[in-house]
This record gives C-alpha cells, structure tokens and sequence, in this order.
C-alpha cells in the first residue's frame, strides 16, 4: 500500500509518496526537537540558575573586597572575555595559530566538528574560511562516502563468506556448486546482502571500541574523568563540537608527538565510523516512517473504496471511473493526451505538470547516477515506487546497493 497514491482528499494518500514521506519525517524531527528541549531545559535549566546565582554572589564580594565598583569590574571581565576569543589563557595553553594550532583548525573546519575554540578575528581569515570550507567540507563529504562504501563492502564480503561456510556446514548448497567452488559465489548466492541489522551491530562495536581506547588515553594524557572523555569522543566523532572539552590544546605533553598523532587517528576513525553508523540508523529511521505511512495510507484506501462503492451505486449514467489507486511511476496519474496537446497548441505547460510528466525521466536519472557513481551497471528496469528511498545519490545510494532490508519494506 506504501507505493500507491490513493485519490481522496482525506490525508496523506492525496499527496505523493514522497512528499508524504518528507513532511512525515520533518514533523517527527520537529516533535524530536520539542522533546529534547524540554527534557534538556529540565535537566540543565536549575543548574544555570545556581551558577548564576553563585556567580554573582562572588562577584560582589569581590567588588566589596578590592573597593572596585559593579561597572569597573564587568568592564575588565569583558576584556577578559576577548582575550579568550583570541585564544588567551589564563593557563599556559599552546598558540592557536602557530602551524601545529593551524592545521588542528583547519582539520576541524573540513571535517564539520568546528569545535569554537580557534576562529579567525581578521577580515582576511574569515573570507578564506568561506571559501576554503566550501571546497573542503564538500571534498571531506565525499571521503566519508567512499569510506562507508568501501567499509559495506568489506563487512559484506566478510559475511558473505561467513554465511557461504554455513551453508557448506548444513549442507544445503546445490550440488553443482559444491563441484565448482568458483561457480559457488557467482550463482549460488547472487544477489545475497548482508542485514542491515548486522552492519549496525559491527559499526556500534567498531565505534565503541575505538571510544573505549580513545577515552582511556584522553583520561590518562589530559585529566578527564573517563565519563568526560567518552562525552567528548561522542561529541567530537559526530562532528557536533560544543567545544567545552577540547583535546590536545596545552602546551607540553608526555610524548606530545606521539599523542598529537595518535589524536588525530583516533578523531579520524571515530569520524568515519560514527558517520558510517548514522547512516545506518538513517535506514531503519526509514523504515519506521515507512511502515507509519503504509498504515496510514492503508486506512485511507479503504476509506476511498468505500466512498468509490456508495458513489457508483448513487449514480444515474454509468461511466467510466478513474482512480489512482493503482497509478504507477510510469504514469503518475498524468494524462499524455492533455500535455501533449497544450504542447502541439503551443500552450505554456504549468511547473505542475511539467514536473509530473517527466517524473520518470528524473527517477531514471537519479538511478543512473547511483549506479554510476557505485560502478554497477545499468539497469533498464523502471524504478519501482515500493521502493521508499530507493536509488539516491551518496550515502543512501551505497545503502541501497549494499545492504538487505533497503530495497522494500519487509
């Protein structure tokens, strides 16, 4: 029922599949933020108040102590507050902007984290920044890309061989290919794709692991608790950088050369891994919204059947009845006839119809772009509308490729 457009005007079958999808997913995120605002408010909203509160307290005493007035004092706290802007600190810290400072910079720009500890105070520095993120955080994009696409494969292969095994263990492999073990992998399982499930649990693995060993160094090197140290692996490997734990910024460390490399191993595989991970979970997040709307649309199918019976048994001339239950991609519910002779009349075509008659033309176009872009040869099967997110460019592509579960809802 998902991959139908239903005719009523009584809830989302009247709209597209697609548009459907998007609006669904956008109010969940939007329910998503509302929720984790209020819990966020309730768990941080007291202890703001009681810094606060704290805070000014010291503040006066302070002032009453040294006979300095209220103004006096926040002025010299505001010049403070700049000098820590530019990277001053009261500590003695590393410079921000000697070449090892700079290429820290430069790397969490690219990557996304953005951690806001470094930023550029010139005019100059900040219209470089714009155009040097642009290319670098495209061509840093495009690198996570080819990582999961090469990490899927890697995890495919090796679970294909693995359930190649069990099946030699059961005995269930034809017996032609048992005769040609190089015949065993073309036919016998072609088309086999390793679970979504099952890649999610090796990625949540890979992940904490790499976590684990990352948090005992930063516990042992910079002096976090080691719950800290797991907070900011989190924080730093999904590149959302609140910058309040910042690794590898004082001045002298034990082995600061080996940790500094070490450092930048670990935020790099974390990257990845936590990038690859989220794509993952993108599928089954998918795959809820895709089962949401089948019960939805499924409801208002058979609201529409039972309106369709009662109208043609009230009707006085029979006629034809059109609906869309049962309109493809292939047609989309547009009528060639109509757009055709408004083009032979010379008649301007509406956005509206112009984007439902060539429809097609763009799914077509989108998958050859996956394929392309994946190295699998062309297909000149229609792309089919039980496949919610099917084809893609990037990470749902490879997704889609490479993994089970991702081609219909099951």
């Amino acid at each position: 029922m998902a991959g139908r457009s239903c005719g009523c005007s009584c809830g989302p079958g009247h709209l597209n599949e697609d548009n459907a999808r998007f609006l669904l997913l956008a109010a969940l995120i939007v329910l998503y933020l509302l929720g984790g605002a209020a819990v966020f408010s309730a768990l941080e909203l007291g202890h703001e108040r009681q810094a606060k509160q704290r805070w000014e307290e010291r503040l006066a005493n302070f002032s009453r102590r040294h006979n300095l007035s209220r103004d006096e004092l926040r002025g010299f706290l505001r010049h403070y507050e700049e000098a820590t802007e530019a990277g001053i600190r009261v500590d003695n810290a590393r410079p921000r902007w000697d070449f090892t400072g700079a290429f820290y910079f430069v790397g969490t720009v690219v990557s996304t984290i953005g951690f806001g500890m470094t930023t550029p105070a010139t005019v100059g520095g900040k219209v470089f920044l714009i155009f040097y993120g642009l290319i670098g955080c495209a061509s840093t994009i495009l690198f996570f890309n080819l990582f999961l696409e090469r990490l899927i494969t890697v995890i495919a292969y090796i679970m294909k061989s693995c359930h190649q095994r069990q099946l030699q263990r059961r005995g269930t492999l034809p017996p032609a290919s048992l005769k040609n073990p190089g015949k065993l992998e073309v036919d016998s399982l072609a088309g086999w794709k390793p679970s979504v499930y099952y890649v999610m649990l090796i990625l949540c693995m890979a992940s904490l692991l790499i976590s684990c060993c990352a948090s005992a160094m930063y516990t042992s090197i910079e002096g976090w608790s080691y719950f800290d140290s797991l907070y900011f692996c989190f924080v730093a490997f999904s590149t959302i950088g609140f910058g309040d734990l910042v690794s590898s910024q004082n001045a002298q460390y034990d082995s600061q050369g080996l940790y500094r490399f070490a450092n930048f191993v670990f935020i790099l595989m974390g990257v990845c891994c936590i990038y690859s991970l989220f794509n993952v979970i993108s599928i089954l997040i998918k795959q809820s919204v895709n089962w949401i709307l089948r019960k939805i649309d499924g409801g208002c199918c058979q609201q529409c059947q039972r309106n369709l019976l009662w109208s043609r048994s009230n009707v006085v001339m029979p006629g034809n009845v059109q609906t869309r239950c049962n309109i493809s991609i292939e047609t989309d519910g547009v009528m060639e006839s109509d757009t055709d002779g408004r083009r032979l009349s010379g008649e301007m075509i509406s956005m509206k119809d112009f984007l439902a008659a060539n429809k097609v033309s763009m799914a077509i176009l989108q998958k050859q772009l996956s394929e392309t872009a994946n190295g699998c040869p062309h297909q000149s099967s229609m792309v089919s509308r039980d496949n919610e997110f099917s084809g893609g460019v990037g990470a749902f592509a490879i997704m889609n490729n490479r993994l089970a579960e991702t081609s219909g809802d099951r």
